[in-house]
């Protein structure tokens, strides 16, 4: 599906699924390199679709604010400082 440059980014950072829904089913599959994820049946179809817009959300924006302690622990202290620096 996917040209080999997304391929190897999927295997180095991981599959970006997106999800939605077709009647009672919920689907998924990467948008990068379109390789399927799978499926989830429920019992009514606006459940599956309330579910595929729940897991269908990329949190970019709160990134700063709830960012993994290891990995951007360097962003969350910077932010820390700043607010309680123009807070106070």
């Amino acid at each position: 599906m996917g040209t080999w440059s997304y391929v190897l980014r999927c295997r180095l950072l991981g599959h970006r699924y997106r999800f939605r829904s077709e009647g009672t089913r919920m689907l998924w599959e990467c948008a990068r390199c379109g390789t399927a994820g799978g499926a989830k049946s429920y019992a009514t179809s606006e459940e599956a679709a309330r579910y595929a817009r729940a897991f269908d959300r990329e949190d970019r924006a709160d990134l700063g604010r709830r960012a993994p302690l290891v990995a951007l622990l360097p962003l969350r202290l910077w932010r820390a400082w700043r607010e309680r620096r123009v807070g106070g």
